[in-house]
């Protein structure tokens, strides 16, 4: 490869994104490739700061406008920092989130435009758009359960069940017309479930490493 390949992970809080976003990049660093694991909001020390922020149980009274410029200028300085450069020097670049959880949780959860939040997202990224994201589908109630055995919960999983499922039903809409979407159901067992992620993306690409015996 010459320019990296771009992945994200997508789903509700508790559908398993962080896991299965790990678990690709050891199977891909096990074949030999170089690859870059991150996650948003993060990623980088100026990013990670406004995830701190940003998630904050504590924090109240932040107005979703506000909160969807928090979310682009760390995914901002994400971009330039890390994500672009990983890239360009052929890195597979696995990424926990993206652009599709603003439009998930701001637009369809809490009820902004989506043209706005896909313009100020390209403004934040230019360019630099995923070659596949992964959409894992889980039934909220499932994903309560999840959360609710988790030590802590960050400011948007305390939201209640209400938000997740009108960010469920904003992921359905938005991985149904992503071209680049591929949709799994999050129920699956774990290591199956990343057996038919690896499987999915390898009839998609030919450098995709095969299946370890």
């Amino acid at each position: 490869m010459s320019r990296g390949y771009f992945i994200v992970f997508e789903g509700v809080d508790g559908s398993g994104t962080t896991t299965q976003s790990r678990l690709l990049a050891s199977h891909l660093r096990e074949a030999g490739l170089p690859v870059t694991l991150t996650r948003e909001p993060g990623g980088t020390p100026v990013a990670e700061k406004i995830r701190q922020f940003v998630l904050d149980p504590s924090l109240e009274g932040i107005s979703p406008m506000s909160e969807l410029f928090l979310y682009a200028a760390s995914r901002s300085q994400h971009v330039a920092e890390v994500i672009v450069p990983s890239l360009d020097r052929g890195d597979v670049v696995i990424c926990d989130r993206y652009i599709a959880s603003s439009l998930a949780y701001q637009g369809y959860g809490r009820g902004l435009n989506l043209e706005e939040i896909e313009q100020i997202n390209r403004l934040a990224v230019g360019e630099c758009l995923p070659d596949a994201t992964i959409y894992l589908t889980l039934p909220v109630e499932v994903a309560w359960k999840r959360l609710g055995q988790r030590d802590s919960a960050d400011r948007l999983e305390q939201t209640g069940m209400a938000l997740q499922e009108k960010v469920a039903r904003g992921y359905q809409e938005i991985a149904n017309r992503d071209p680049a979407g591929l949709v799994f159901d999050a129920q699956l067992e774990i290591n199956r479930l990343a057996e038919r992620i690896q499987g999915a993306l390898r009839r998609r690409w030919s450098w995709f490493p095969e299946e370890k015996k």
